[in-house]
């Protein structure tokens, strides 16, 4: 694109480390103290507290150990890092999944991360593209949106810290879904908001807007894989733990997704689970909702069938991580019934510590999120799993 710089990770480390290197020398000529990497260099800055430069040198010194801080989302604005695809999705010995991987799956390659100014004053602090793995068509959702929420310190500066990638509920405001992204911002999480195809900046221009959202949901399954790897070109991000996390339709993408390979270090599910098709039959509300849009796009029970069946979460559950994989669910919940909880909970394994049962519903849910989401930060601020 014109006018935009490519910058890689690399490139960037350099720059970085050019700029410590000029940061060191002009330290060494206000004191003469020895160049960075020596130990008497914090012992002689020891001894300076009685001199004139101390602030100075202070301020110097913590820009150096912490360089990001002093940077902004905003000065990458304009910038492209290079990413890579690292999906694996290895040897699969069941037919189903088999057939599953090989419609969600793609051959990785090499693209680029765009850095752009926000959409709206309240939508994170810089708009993240890069091209859908899986795009079917050529117009606004060809490139996915992610909104950066940035992790800062207590100081408000930015922070070197772990990221997630928050996949939002069905409603087209996305009110959850940003909710959840703020909150993870607020517990030092970098969190990157991605926005489904047909939402937000990847709305279509054209009416039946729902009905089309609909079939594109295997699009989305690729999307949230991919996002993983684009967050991990970005700086400031700590590329060992890129967590994922899903709400309701986000949840279910996201188990989707957790089952293509083991790319994100943990899985966050909140209010969703398996057997997406009797979810759409039964459920109510939302499900409801979902299954007026599909007969609004020409689709019958057995068209519908088909088409939540590309995406369904039991039948990659069992390639999901059970050790790092939490499932959230409302025991009483009339939209993703516990029964269709427990169906993703049994299929993947999980043990009853892994599958939080909590006394709401589908709305309810809401009042518990703080809580939830301090459980969740806690375990993506832990050390990063072994591979």
């Amino acid at each position: 694109m014109p006018g935009i710089r490519k910058m890689n990770r690399q490139d960037w480390e350099r720059a970085h480390d050019s700029r410590i290197a000029r940061i060191d020398s002009r330290i060494a000529r206000i004191d003469r103290i020895p160049p960075r990497g020596e130990l008497s260099f914090i012992s002689r800055n020891a001894r300076c507290a009685g001199q004139s430069n101390l602030l100075s040198l202070t301020l110097l010194l913590f820009f150096t150990i912490h360089p990001l801080m002093a940077a902004e989302p905003s000065q990458w604005i304009g910038q492209q890092f290079s990413a890579e695809d690292t999906l694996q999705t290895g040897e699969e010995s069941d037919p189903d999944a088999r057939e599953c991987l090989q419609g969600l799956s793609w051959k990785p390659v090499s693209f680029q991360v765009a850095v752009e100014a926000p959409l709206a004053a309240d939508r994170g602090e810089a708009t993240i593209r890069f091209p859908s793995p899986l795009s079917p068509r050529d117009d606004e959702s060809a490139n996915v949106v992610m909104e950066w929420y940035a992790a800062r310190h207590a100081e408000a500066l930015l922070a070197t810290a772990p990221a997630v990638v928050v996949v939002h509920e069905s409603g087209r405001n996305m009110t959850v879904g940003r909710m959840i992204a703020q909150g993870f911002s607020q517990r030092g999480i970098h969190a990157f908001l991605v926005q489904l195809p047909g939402y937000g900046a990847r709305r279509w221009q054209q009416k039946q807007v729902d009905a089309v959202r609909l079939k594109s949901i295997p699009q989305g399954v690729g999307d949230v894989r991919r996002a993983r790897d684009a967050v991990a070109a970005l700086p400031g991000v700590e590329r060992n733990r890129i967590s994922l996390q899903g709400t309701s339709l986000g949840g279910f993408i996201a188990s989707t997704a957790a089952g293509l390979d083991h790319g994100y270090a943990n899985v966050f599910l909140l209010l969703s689970g398996g057997d997406v098709f009797t979810v759409l039959q039964n459920g109510d509300r939302d499900a409801a909702k979902w299954r007026q849009n599909a007969k609004d796009a020409g689709l019958d029970e057995e068209a519908l069938r088909e088409l939540v069946w590309q995406i369904e979460p039991n039948r990659l559950a069992h390639r999901v991580n059970p050790e790092r994989t939490w499932l959230y669910s409302g025991v009483f919940d009339t939209i993703v019934p516990i029964a269709n909880a427990r169906s993703f909970a049994t299929a993947a394994k999980l043990s009853e510590s892994h599958h939080v049962l909590m006394p709401v519903d589908h709305f309810a849910g809401i009042l518990l999120l703080p809580a939830v989401l301090d459980q969740m930060a806690a375990v993506m601020q832990q050390a990063p799993p072994a591979n």
